[in-house]
């Protein structure tokens, strides 16, 4: 298959691509590069060392023998959009290339408008160049489990048949997002089952689970093709920071009571997520939807299992949550549909979290402790807001 990646720079967009390739499909990424200048604007780096795209695509020739094409460019650009597609004439677009975190979104007005102009008008270019160029391209869309929040009864893979009045009807399953980024995605789920119910657009959205992980089979290969580690408090992951708490003899912040349930997924398991979807494409006209995850854990559960790994002495340490979010909440996910595609999950292990505290014990002087803690608070006051219009554009753009 040809399989074009959006965001192919990214933490895992790269792995992705490399494990396209690695099977033997025709790859090309797409990047502008936001996410590296978003490291400028926040004034921290990711923990690995990566290589530009330009050494990493050299260097997985190097290695493997094969090639991965890349296309730098801003999918708010609908000319550009229509032109890479239209060169490239993929089977399958993996679309990783949005602003992916929450916080970040939560920052200010600009932040927010920002978060929301660049993932909906991005999405809908690609939307628009796959239509114009074959509707039989398969999008793969990655979502986010935070697009349904944390309703008080299960959560399906998508859809949800519902009886109203003695009429039943089978419909998208009620989203209660918990910030401006993750209701980008919704607005993208919607605008997607649209071009799918209008267009006959085929389309599976991925909506994912917290990611762990530093290494795929094809980034241990060579230091050249390493991907992000990010540990601050704007787009690490909660178990990112703990791991280098751990390593660096700081307590392990847990925000609030630390109850709050997430579901989690390891990086070998998302690329092979993504490659079941794209040899397994959606039907014309179907907007499919797979809960990606493998497993939930509370927060305070994540930290203490890191915790009882440490073979050194970590405590934890309970802190104000800058979130508004729900504590002590029922949470029951399904996530079956990418099991019977074969998928084989990898659960969260002593031996992953050992590789961790490797990682972070190789890198820990380039650990900025001053970034982990939070400092972007969901409650955004009228002092927050921006006075002249050339304020709404972040520093990053």
């Amino acid at each position: 298959m040809r399989i074009l990646v959006l965001g192919g720079d990214g933490y895992l967009g790269w792995p992705t691509a490399m494990h396209l390739s690695n099977r033997g499909h025709d790859v090309a990424v797409n990047d502008n590069f936001a996410r590296r200048s978003y490291d400028e604007e926040m004034g921290v780096d990711s923990l690995v060392p990566i290589a530009t795209l330009d050494e990493r695509v050299a260097a997985w020739t190097e290695v493997s023998g094969r090639t991965i094409k890349s296309y730098v460019g801003d999918l708010c650009d609908a000319a550009f959009v229509h032109q890479m597609v239209g060169d490239f004439r993929p089977n399958a677009i993996v679309h990783f290339g949005e602003q992916r975190a929450a916080p970040y979104s939560m920052i200010d007005q600009a932040h927010a408008v920002y978060t929301q102009t660049n993932n909906v008008v991005g999405n809908l270019n690609v939307m628009y160049a796959l239509a114009d160029t074959d509707i039989d391209i398969h999008l793969v869309k990655l979502g986010t489990m935070g697009e349904y929040g944390t309703p008080n009864i299960d959560i399906e893979e998508g859809w949800f048949e519902v009886v109203h009045n003695g009429r039943k009807d089978r419909v998208l399953y009620p989203k209660r997002p918990g910030s401006f980024y993750h209701l980008s995605k919704v607005h993208d789920s919607h605008n997607i089952e649209f071009g799918c119910r209008i267009w006959g657009m085929r389309a599976t959205d991925l909506n994912q689970g917290v990611v762990y992980g530093a290494d795929t089979e094809q980034t241990k290969l060579d230091p050249r093709l390493a991907t992000r580690f990010d540990y601050d408090a704007v787009f690490g992951t909660v178990l990112n920071r703990h791991v280098i708490q751990a390593v660096l003899g700081h307590p392990l912040s847990v925000y609030g009571d630390g109850s709050q349930t997430r579901g989690l997924i390891n990086i070998v398991d998302t690329v092979e997520c993504i490659r079941l979807a794209c040899e397994n494409p959606a039907d014309r006209g179907e907007f499919r939807v797979f809960n990606q995850m493998t497993e939930s854990k509370s927060v305070l559960e994540i930290a203490q299992t890191i915790a009882d790994t440490f073979p050194g002495e970590a405590t934890i340490e309970h802190v104000d949550n800058p979130r508004v979010e729900a504590e002590g909440h029922y949470y029951n996910v399904k996530h079956s549909r990418l099991e019977e595609l074969g998928l084989k999950p990898t659960l969260l292990s002593e031996a992953l979290i050992d590789h961790l505290f490797d990682v972070v014990e190789r890198h820990k002087d380039r650990v900025d402790i001053s970034a982990i803690m939070p400092t972007v608070d969901w409650r955004a006051t009228a002092s927050q807001l921006p006075r002249t219009a050339s304020e709404l554009t972040p520093t990053a753009q």
